[in-house]
């Protein structure tokens, strides 16, 4: 079995003192129960509580976080899960 390859990393703190972490690797095989080849983490947070996350956690699937709830995501391509998450950071931003 080959290793995990680093698609895409970022790391920022916003202006409200907020932090928002996007992390994707490409795995050489699903990380089931999901069946793509994606292994991800996408994070949204602020005073140290998670609002917002995303991810695709052994055992779990494609799941997301909105504050202390989790709720399953429908994973389809990597730009829909990022303008997805990105629209829920929003909306938590409110």
């Amino acid at each position: 079995m080959g290793k995990a390859k680093l698609l895409f990393e970022t790391k920022q703190i916003l202006e409200d003192g907020a932090i928002l972490q996007i992390r994707v690797w490409r795995v050489p095989e699903p990380v089931p129960p999901s069946e793509h080849s994606l292994k991800y983490s996408l994070y949204f947070g602020k005073d140290g509580k998670r609002l917002v996350s995303y991810d695709n956690e052994r055992g779990k699937g494609d799941h997301r976080h909105i504050g202390n709830e989790e709720f399953p995501y429908n994973f389809t391509d990597i730009d829909t899960l990022i303008a997805d998450f990105m629209a829920d950071m929003k909306e938590a931003r409110k």
